[in-house]
């Protein structure tokens, strides 16, 4: 994995594809670029983006039904859609909200603006990926170094215990499952069991140490919550 959140770009404009390739790369986004929704949907299958930015008007399935089917089936459900189109009437851009999109913007746009966009829905939705730094109790972690400080000590961590902190840390104070975890660390199509995140939880609590032990909680017949210390 790289880190980066991964953003599948369904464009059909040969001149918007480049430029929206460049901006997002631009932004240490990682980028896919399709032109087809049929050709976004075996992408889809094989591994679930971080975000879509889907054009309603594409050769043959349209956006818009692209949109219908991505809301309408339970994997897909909650993965974040910016639709990026040259319909710019009210009535579309109620559509296109309407179908679950999470935000609309309109051709001609503005790169920097779309940028905000996306890092305000990644906020949102899925605040791991946004890649802002985030401190609670003596932990501060900073996606843009990844690092990760303890009482203001720097801490050595893996790959895989760096994310999985970052996304403890970014879903505090709530029980989360070993399969939200690991969906969270490596996508809905990686084959790793359960119990694997026990391991990662392990070496990241030795490697936090005593604030790891008092942060990273055990849930019962669930799985982890990152609390913060009591002062």
């Amino acid at each position: 994995m790289s880190g980066r959140p991964r953003i599948l770009v369904v464009e059909d404009e040969v001149a918007i594809q480049e430029l929206l390739r460049y901006s997002l790369e631009q932004a240490a986004f990682e980028v896919l670029v399709v032109d087809t929704a049929e050709a976004a949907l075996n992408e889809i299958r094989n591994q679930l983006p971080s975000m879509v930015l889907l054009d309603l008007m594409l050769p043959g399935m349209s956006g818009v039904a692209l949109a219908k089917r991505l809301r309408g089936e339970a994997r897909t459900r909650e993965l974040p859609i910016i639709m990026v189109t040259a319909r710019a009437d009210e009535a579309d851009r109620v559509q296109g909200l309407d179908l679950g999109a999470d935000d609309y913007v309109s051709k001609p746009f503005s790169p920097k603006e779309l940028i905000a966009r996306i890092r305000a829905v990644l906020r949102r939705r899925a605040p791991h990926l946004a890649g802002d730094p985030v401190e609670i109790g003596p932990v501060r972690l900073d996606p843009a170094s990844r690092s990760v400080s303890c009482d203001g000590q720097a801490v050595t961590l893996g790959p895989t215990e760096f994310e999985l902190l970052q996304y403890l840390m970014t879903h505090p104070n709530r029980a989360l499952t070993r399969d939200q975890l690991l969906n969270a660390l490596r996508g809905d199509h990686r084959f790793l069991e359960d119990r694997t995140i026990d391991v990662y939880i392990r070496r990241l609590r030795a490697g936090l140490g005593p604030a790891g032990d008092a942060m990273i909680e055990t849930v019962r017949g669930i799985g982890y919550k990152l609390t913060s210390p009591l002062e």
